[in-house]
């Protein structure tokens, strides 16, 4: 189940204790803003891969049911871990967004998709196709150790993850 999207300055405001004690983060704020959903929240699954989209391509195969993909790519500039097809499909199997430590391509495509997308920048090459990689670990992106199961609230204003679901 979906998470409803809460402005994540009004969740810092409002959670100054879980902020405190680490069960509220904060992601450097190192992502650009892609897709037609500004505004996403959703249960995270965390993926490890570098320089290649394999296993990304399948998990957004799966049905979402309102998750988060969170992608560490090691912050690879060198070629594009997440394409336009992927995203669409992403979109019509009910993920709620993407998160990629790493870079996209057909940002026009994506830009199209009413699916939220942060990553680092765009880049025109593909990645590698080995599948190699990590699924269900910690991974720690943009100064934020993130772990599978923990939730994440994007918005405008950045990336909040929190180790359970939030209200306010």
């Amino acid at each position: 189940m979906a998470a409803l999207p809460l402005a994540t300055a009004e969740v810092c405001d409002a959670n100054p204790h879980l902020i405190m004690n680490g069960e509220l983060r904060a992601l450097q704020p190192i992502f650009q803003i892609y897709g037609r959903r500004q505004v996403f929240a959703g249960p995270i699954v965390t993926l490890k891969v570098y320089e290649d989209n394999v296993l990304i391509r399948e998990f957004l195969e799966e049905k979402g049911h309102g998750r988060v993909l969170v992608v560490d790519g090691g912050g690879s500039m060198r070629c594009a871990i997440l394409g336009g097809n992927p995203v669409q499909q992403a979109q019509n199997n009910g993920w709620a967004g993407i998160v990629v430590n790493g870079c996209i391509r057909d940002v026009d495509e994506i830009n199209g998709c009413d699916i939220g997308v942060r990553a680092l920048n765009s880049h025109p090459m593909k990645a590698n196709k080995k599948g190699m990689g990590e699924k269900h670990v910690p991974v720690t992106i943009a100064g934020t150790r993130i772990c599978d199961g923990e939730w994440l609230y994007a918005d405008t204003d950045g990336i909040l993850v929190s180790r359970t679901e939030l209200t306010v």
